[in-house]
């Protein structure tokens, strides 16, 4: 359940005591059984079990035996809507739905309506996180005037009002010479450019992943070059200009590899993928299921296992949601009609840990791709566990089994293929600079 609406940033006189629990620290590669105090917002001290002996009046306890306690989540690809699609999420509702999920911060995307291309978006969109009260919320800029591709924003002002990274995310910049000046200018206002990877020539009439589902199907298909050639065109515009880029949502081997060789020949390239690229493959959007129907689509099997090698390998840095709500409206209609997405925020953690249980990750590596990897990348705080820093908490019960209900889900939205599928590892406590902002209810 929430708690009572509290500002995450305001700082208490009360000292939270976490013990008992293991501690991840994803920075060391570390998981150790030591306790945390937390005093005006921030962790005070890092002790091992049994040290701490102060009592005060008004101390809070939380036991943390047999669970995982874990920096905050931070999702680097969100996607809440606000302003102009509040039907499908809010900035509260979303950041509900995080907190209940882990998260601790989100960036979101730009393709809001209007989008998120000048200075008083930026600032309206900080407002209503401020008013929500929940979770850390940081917003990524467009690119370009209106996400058209032609006209780069003004990277100072979206930078000065509070934007960390720019993208014309949900649309791909085609111009080869606007990415170029957008690499530069924005490397000179030390912003981040995330790139929507996706050929809208090869991929424009596609609605799931081109091969012998989409023909069994009858429906048109998306093949892999369509992303892996904007992979390979941002890449070697990385290259030309010494400037770094970001590739999001990654679905294909072969842009797995386009990275990996980016990366040993020293290019800027960081990546992420999303929980259902190596959670699901194509075969899910058999009987034509839209819940299954997103963009970048679902690949094959083999992708799938590339995925799974590029997170394991270091290759791909960052696992995020693309957490993108859409209402039945959207959704339950042919196949062909429905919006690409699915929600994220609320399974992103417990399909992470699968890949834990199945060595291909280790636990604090996971742990790292969820938060620390990228807070860095975007250049925020967060991500750790120190004496200083935010006292940005997750407790995490990693052995709960439980059947994902409809009913359950905190998002506004319902458009999540893991309806009914049973999952492993859930949140229980998130605290947002020391206040605790969701606890679990049974």
């Amino acid at each position: 359940m929430f708690t009572k609406q509290l500002c995450a940033y305001e700082e208490t006189g009360v000292v939270t005591w976490i013990k008992g629990g293991d501690v991840v620290d994803p920075v060391k590669g570390v998981v150790e059984k030591i306790d945390l105090i937390i005093e005006k917002g921030k962790i005070a001290k890092i002790l091992p079990p049994g040290v701490f002996k102060d009592r005060m009046s008004e101390m809070k306890t939380i036991n943390a035996f047999n669970k995982l306690v874990i920096p905050g989540l931070v999702d680097m690809h969100v996607h809440l809507r606000e302003p102009g699609q509040e039907h499908k999420e809010t900035i509260a509702s979303g950041g509900r739905a995080a907190v209940a999920g882990g998260f601790t911060a989100v960036a979101c995307m730009p393709n809001t309506t209007p989008p998120n291309d000048c200075q008083s978006v930026t600032e309206f969109i900080l407002e209503q996180a401020k008013r929500a009260g929940l979770v850390r919320v940081y917003p990524v800029a467009a690119i370009t005037v209106g996400q058209k591709g032609e006209t780069l924003t003004e990277f100072g002002e979206l930078r000065a009002a509070g934007a960390v990274a720019v993208s014309d995310d949900g649309l791909p910049v085609v111009n080869s010479r606007v990415m170029r000046k957008a690499l530069e200018f924005a490397a000179h206002n030390d912003l981040m450019v995330i790139s929507h990877s996706e050929d809208i020539n090869l991929s424009e009439d596609g609605v799931m992943h081109e091969g012998a589902i989409s023909r069994q199907l009858g429906l048109p298909g998306i093949p892999a070059a369509s992303e892996e050639i904007m992979v390979f065109r941002d890449i070697s515009l990385a290259r030309l200009t010494s400037c770094p880029v970001h590739i999001a949502h990654v679905s294909t081997a072969g842009s797995v590899e386009l990275i990996r060789r980016a990366k040993e020949d020293g290019i800027h390239v960081t990546a992420e993928t999303a929980p259902h690229y190596f959670s699901l493959d194509h075969t899910v959007v058999m009987g034509y299921n839209t819940l299954a129907k997103v963009k970048p689509p679902l690949r094959t099997p083999q992708d799938v296992q590339a995925i799974k090698e590029g997170l394991k390998q270091g290759v791909i840095d960052v696992i995020a949601t693309d957490h993108a709500p859409h209402s039945t409206l959207e959704k339950d209609i042919e196949f062909n009609k429905a919006a690409f997405g699915l929600i994220g925020l609320e399974t992103a953690l417990p399909l992470t840990l699968a890949l834990v249980r199945d060595g291909i990750l280790g636990l604090p590596e996971a742990i790292a791709k969820l938060c620390y990897n990228a807070a860095h990348i975007l250049g925020v705080p967060g991500g750790s566990l120190v004496v200083g820093g935010d006292a940005d908490v997750a407790i995490i019960d990693p052995g709960y089994e439980y059947v994902m209900k409809e009913k359950d889900i905190v998002s506004k939205s319902r458009n999540s293929p893991f309806i009914g599928k049973t999952l492993k590892g859930r949140n229980e406590i998130t605290m947002v600079g020391g206040e605790i902002v969701w606890e679990r209810n049974e």
